[in-house]
């Protein structure tokens, strides 16, 4: 199979059911919102813009979606990237349960967007969380108890380490909190379909137009290459890419790789040995692994990361060291596909929104939690721009801080930090 032209080499490139072409810009624009990135963030922005009257230009580097959207391991998780339990201890109950209510809604507005757009994108039911360590099994318990008594919600449970066993063909694991209403897709299809949608709204969508700069004002203006905006917003929706272009935020997040391979396709019945439910998995590691069965029943696998510019040279070889730490039976199964993404990390986990002056508004720094968070930031950049300031100044006022040493520093602190929690992960308990 032939990947989506100017996409990555993966899977998802591989297998996308819509080839959807957008024009680069090569005149001036006049809209009333400019968003730069065509991601999740930008993209659901653009539709929610559009939903309420607003024109709207999408300003693409590379190709709809070709970035961390189009390459992730397609997880849509109720919950925040932190547990309850420490969005309690680190903002009270009160924005504990506004935070728990937004992440609840984030996954149902990926289903809704999914239904309403008729989005073909292998959508499936249900997420395990695995502890790898005696202690991770304890709280993935007790983080069940807290969700069902203290939030009401009825769609987690806890096995312990023999029924984990008879859902996921592995020895590794200790126990398992599973989650019946987080989703799982094939994320560059969702977000195709979510382009799609755009442009039937009317948003005009522009790839290969990479922002060389831009400036807030009255009008607001983004520039390229061949065209330029002009408009009375700017969302700033880059994420892992924003590069220099706004040294404002680029300290707030570190952008880092994280790389994933696709097997062949599997036999039924090891597909069931590996996954029993079918649900996405993930463990309770630092740098987690992460997997699932795609539409056709291969595994995809997530494992490993670097903190570097450059990828390792075989990714596939990688990622398959991971893999068979778990599953040792793949050991002769043909890997068909490996590549890389970089995602965008802040300090504390949590998403960094807000302004950065009048006019000029951003979301970043999902920290692998994208696919619902970034959906629903894009309903909230909606709001505040319409007007309506209150859930999103709840995100807005979580304080997010700038990396030790700004964007020089932060790479080698990063990686003295990574270390330490790999040592943990390998010695703690």
């Amino acid at each position: 199979m032939k990947a989506l032209d100017g996409h990555t080499e993966s899977y998802y490139a591989a297998t996308t059911n819509m080839a959807l072409d957008y024009p680069q810009l090569d005149e001036d624009v006049e809209v009333d919102v400019c968003v730069i990135g065509a991601g999740y963030t930008g993209l659901s922005s653009a539709l929610h813009l559009a939903q309420r009257g607003y024109k709207v230009a999408v300003l693409e580097a590379e190709r709809v979606a070709w970035g961390a959207s189009g390459r992730n391991g397609g997880h849509v998780g109720v919950g925040q990237r932190r547990c309850q339990s420490d969005l309690e201890d680190m903002f009270g109950n009160d924005i504990a349960v506004r935070l728990w209510q937004f992440s609840i809604e984030a996954v149902q507005l990926v289903e809704r967007l999914i239904m309403e757009h008729g989005i073909q994108c292998d959508l499936k039911r249900g997420i395990m969380h695995l502890a790898a360590k005696p202690s991770h099994d304890n709280y993935l318990r007790e983080e069940a108890e807290l969700l069902q008594d203290r939030y009401g919600y009825s769609g987690v449970r806890y096995v312990d380490e023999q029924g984990v066993q008879e859902i996921v063909g592995s020895e590794r694991y200790l126990g398992a909190q599973i989650d019946s209403d987080s989703l799982h897709l094939h994320p560059l299809n969702y977000a195709l379909g979510v382009a799609g949608a755009c442009a039937g709204m009317g948003v005009k969508i522009y790839e290969r137009s990479r922002v060389l700069r831009y400036r807030g004002g009255s009008p607001c203006e983004a520039v390229t290459a061949k065209g330029r905006v002009r408009a009375q917003n700017i969302v700033l929706a880059c994420n892992g890419y924003l590069g220099n272009l706004e040294p404002r935020m680029a300290g707030k997040i570190m952008p880092i790789n994280n790389f994933v391979l696709a097997t062949e396709p599997l036999p039924e019945p090891l597909a069931r040995e590996l996954i029993a439910n079918d649900h996405a998995v993930q463990d309770t590691y630092f740098v987690i692994n992460y997997w699932k069965l795609s539409g056709d029943n291969r595994l995809i696998f997530g494992g490993g990361e670097n903190y570097t510019s450059r990828f390792p040279t075989d990714i596939r070889g990688f990622v398959r060291k991971n893999m068979l730490k778990v599953y040792p039976q793949l050991k002769k199964t043909r890997i068909d596909y490996g590549w890389g993404g970089t995602l965008a990390i802040t300090l504390n986990r949590m998403p960094h929104m807000g302004r950065l002056e009048p006019g000029v508004y951003y979301s970043q720094g999902y920290s692998g939690h994208g696919v619902p968070t970034a959906t629903f930031a894009g309903k909230l950049l909606a709001e505040v721009i319409a007007g309506t300031e209150e859930r999103f100044d709840i995100m807005a006022r979580i304080p997010t801080d700038t990396f030790p040493g700004g964007t020089l520093m932060r790479w080698p602190g990063l990686v003295l930090g990574m270390l330490y929690h790999s040592l943990l992960d390998k010695f703690g308990r």
